[in-house]
Order: C-alpha cells, then structure tokens, then sequence
C-alpha cells in the first residue's frame, strides 16, 4: 500500500517535468545571406526559415491547408512564400527601393532555404535592409543577417524592436 501512495504521489510530477521539457524547438530564428556579386550586378540572397514555423504563417496568412514539404506541394506554395517574403523583407540600395525575384526554394533537413536575387545593382554605396520574418507569429523572433558587400563581411541580429540593418561603404 505503502509503495502504491508512493508511486501516485510521483507519477504527477512525472508528468509535468514531461510536458515541461517537450517544445517544437526552444528558439526561433531565420538566417539571411546577402552576397553582392559585382561580375553579375546582383544582390544574390538565401533566406533560411523552419519549416515548422514558415508552414505555420503561410496557414495563417493565406491558407490553412497548406503543408510544406510533403512531396506533394500546391504550385501556389512559392507564390505565397514570394508574398510574404516581399511584405516582410525590404531591401534599399543607394536609397532606392528595390523587389526581389523569387527564384525557388528546397528543403534540407528541418529548413526552407529560399532563393532570391535582385538585378541590375551596378555599384553600392548604401544599403537598408528591414528583415521581419516571422515577428508577426513570434515576439521572441530573431533574425540573423549576414552580408557579403563590396569585400565586407557583416552579421547582424535583427528583432522586433530593431529590425533593420543599414550599411555604407562610401
């Protein structure tokens, strides 16, 4: 009887450092690449994003259905993903705006890489980047960029209360 009190007074505390411990994934974060490549007058861009968590806003945003690397995709999967990048990623350079094209994307493990380019950039004196994936689902969201430009390497972390990155290279 002794034993049968002991292991019901232990099973409930069990169970709460179970759930406790069990989260789709304790960060969340988002890798951008900008790399200017001076040969092709381009800005060549690779946004990295979780699956789990782009899945979740392309539901809320466009399509509750929606289900990421299934195999099985809609052809409407990169014009959503094309949309939302294009509201939350902006890009200035010399203080124009500029849009990116959507190249297409893959799946390696638990990320979406995205592949994206700008033309016809033929020099860059200043350069603005606003990256605000995914602060509309988390608060907590950090956004990494790194930058290749003109033979400079540069890594920020954006998050919602300073989402945007600029650069000059005058």
């Amino acid at each position: 009887m002794k034993k049968y009190i002991i292991v019901l007074s232990i099973l409930p505390l069990l169970f709460i450092l179970f759930i406790s411990t069990k989260k789709a994934h304790e960060y969340y974060v988002s890798v951008t690449k900008i790399e200017y490549v001076k040969q092709e007058k381009a800005l060549q861009i690779i946004s990295q994003i979780f699956i789990d968590d782009f899945e979740k806003v392309l539901r809320e945003r466009y399509d509750e259905n929606i289900t990421l690397n299934n195999g099985n995709e809609s052809e409407m999967i990169e014009t959503y993903m094309s949309k939302y990048l294009k509201f939350k990623l902006d890009i200035k350079v010399n203080t124009a705006d500029v849009t990116f094209n959507f190249l297409g994307k893959e799946y390696k493990d638990d990320i979406v890489y995205c592949y994206l380019e700008i033309e016809n950039i033929d020099a860059i004196k200043t350069i603005e980047i606003k990256n605000e994936v995914l602060f509309d689902i988390y608060p907590e969201q950090q956004n990494i960029l790194r930058t290749k430009i003109n033979g400079k390497d540069k890594s920020f972390i954006l998050i919602p209360e300073n989402n945007k990155a600029v650069l000059n290279f005058d």
